[in-house]
């Protein structure tokens, strides 16, 4: 179904009706007279064939084969008008084509997507185009959303990232129905509007899941297998506006809405607007302007958390975990800004920011104690990252050897060369490089081998479960073996209580931390901990600082 934008054509269409018929009468009075002077000359020429009589009159004879003179320019130059005629109406539609579509799809552009649906929920909001039929019928609005498009075109080029787009538009319109209308309005972002049922709203889901699916079937482009997968938010016309125009424009921002919660839902999806996601998106849009302006301002600071040798008790050093010290929302766990923080691209700047500060706070620390931080999986598509690291570290005189980065074991699978070329472009700096949260992301035990680690840390989950839960504990001995049979230093986190503790000690040379050794604190409380050279009374953990997955 296409709806067409009507262009300034028509006085060139009627300028050019007007120059065929002038041409084609031309041509027909020619005729007129070449049959008028014919009877005339006719007669006398098979007269004077017989002999019977003198031949035509000389003028007479004149008109005649100027008629024929006529009617022949005049034919010729009659078809030639129609062929420019023709030639001009086909380059006008080529060119409302392109006005109207997308070069790269062919489907309606943004403009002429808006036109095309708002005559549908015209059709269907007036009962007298349609004889009263459609007086149940509403227009549903799907915004597709390609998930992580831009990881495809950074990792394949831009190529095969319009071929993706190409088969991804394929399979839109192969799973709707008639009468669907369907546009390409962003760079990896497309529209569907369709008339439906409003009390079968169960049409549109069906629709829904069958493009979810069919999006989601990996794409083999140039030998290589591509992971896709699309969010959909869906938004009704009969819950839109009262004008036109306002009906367009909610639709389209409640379907936006909806769609970025089915992104923050995990992707892979689709969700119905609901009226309590406009508050989440206001919320975003609140923690999208406040970290961007939060970074330069230096609001992102480094907190600290112990490192504690198990079996003597010594802290050997601290990990740097983010804090959002937000003037508006308070302290902000990192578990809310980061996700954010890497939507909008900003994690990289927020990263770098709160390491340079995180360097200069531990080059006033004795020099036994190191420094762990954890980098985004963002930062390790990045191939100046190491160099980058490197100047901070100059910058703060700061020594690599007293350095440790962490990445996270889920990391290993989007790039494994990648990670490996930054794992030794790190080592040959003299920077430790530790794997985080293992036993989350079923990296295998060669990759172990393969990859250059310095340190295994045991993921939280393992560890603050293991004195009550047997595949817990089952999983931590096997890590502890596994570490010490490949020379592998092991970091259990999330050590919270005593019990939890003495179990680990059996395990000979092992570190720790956890709320049990104190909560993470800003540089300016390390005082007691760096003056007095062990850990403090245990603290419990706080409502208000949760025991979580952290990042940076």
């Amino acid at each position: 179904m296409k709806f067409q934008i009507a262009g300034n054509h028509s006085e060139d269409t009627a300028a050019g009706r007007q120059v065929d018929i002038v041409a084609l009468g031309i041509v027909t009075a020619a005729i007129i007279l070449f049959v008028a002077t014919g009877s005339e000359i006719g007669p006398a020429v098979v007269r004077s064939l017989r002999g019977e009589g003198p031949g035509p009159d000389s003028f007479m004879l004149d008109a005649f084969l100027l008629n024929i003179a006529i009617i022949i320019f005049g034919w010729s130059r009659y078809r030639q008008l129609c062929e420019e005629i023709a030639a001009g109406k086909a380059a006008e539609n080529a060119a409302r084509r392109l006005a109207e579509t997308d070069a790269l799809t062919g489907f309606l552009n943004r403009r002429s997507f808006n036109a095309g649906i708002d005559a549908l929920i015209a059709q269907g909001a007036d009962p007298g185009v349609n004889n009263g039929a459609d007086q149940h019928r509403a227009t549903a609005l799907m915004m597709i959303d390609l998930d992580n498009f831009k990881q495809v075109n950074d990792h394949n080029g831009h190529s095969v990232g319009d071929l993706l787009l190409c088969e991804c538009a394929r399979r839109i319109a192969a799973a709707l129905p008639h009468g669907a209308l369907v546009g390409r309005i962003g760079g990896d972002e497309f529209a569907v509007a369709l008339p439906f049922d409003r009390q079968r709203p169960e049409f549109v889901d069906h629709i829904a899941k069958v493009l979810v699916a069919s999006i989601g079937e990996s794409v083999r482009i140039n030998a290589v297998n591509i992971a896709v997968s699309a969010s959909i938010g869906l938004s009704r016309s009969d819950l839109g506006g009262d004008e036109p125009a306002g009906r367009v424009s909610s639709l389209f921002e409640m379907a936006d809405i909806a769609m970025y919660h089915s992104k923050r839902q995990g992707r892979n999806g689709f969700s119905w607007f609901e009226a309590h996601m406009a508050d989440e998106m206001r919320f975003r849009s609140e923690l999208e302007n406040g970290i961007r302006q939060g970074i330069p301002r230096g609001e992102f600071v480094p907190f600290y958390e112990q490192q504690i040798d198990l079996q003597t008790g010594e802290l050997i050093g601290f990990e740097m975990l983010a804090r959002w010290d937000s003037p508006q929302f308070g302290i902000v766990a990192p578990d809310i800004f980061i996700p954010v923080a890497e939507d909008i691209g900003a994690i990289a700047e927020l990263s770098q920011s709160v390491i340079a500060q995180a360097l200069e706070d531990a080059r006033a620390w004795d020099p036994r104690l190191t420094l762990a931080v954890n980098i985004s999986p963002i930062q390790l598509r990045d191939p100046w990252f190491a160099q980058k690291l490197l100047r901070m570290l100059v910058e703060a005189n700061f020594p690599p050897q007293r350095l440790e980065v962490e990445i996270t074991e889920s990391c290993l699978h989007q790039n494994l060369a990648q990670v490996r070329s930054l794992i030794t472009s790190l080592k040959n700096q003299g920077i430790r490089v530790s794997l985080d949260d293992f036993g989350t992301g079923y990296s295998s035990i060669g990759q172990l081998r393969e990859l250059p680690f310095d340190r295994i840390k045991i993921d939280r989950s393992f560890v603050s479960s293991l004195v009550d839960n047997k595949d817990s504990a089952a999983i931590v001995r096997a890590v502890t073996t596994l570490g010490q049979g490949l020379h592998l230093p092991i970091t259990a986190e999330g050590i919270e209580t005593q019990d939890v503790l003495d179990h680990l000690r059996q395990y000979g040379e092992i570190t720790g931390q956890g709320y049990l050794y104190g909560r993470p604190r800003p540089a300016r409380d390390l005082g007691e901990w760096l003056d007095a050279g062990q850990q403090p009374e245990a603290e419990a953990p706080t409502p208000d600082d949760p025991p979580a997955r952290r990042a940076l």
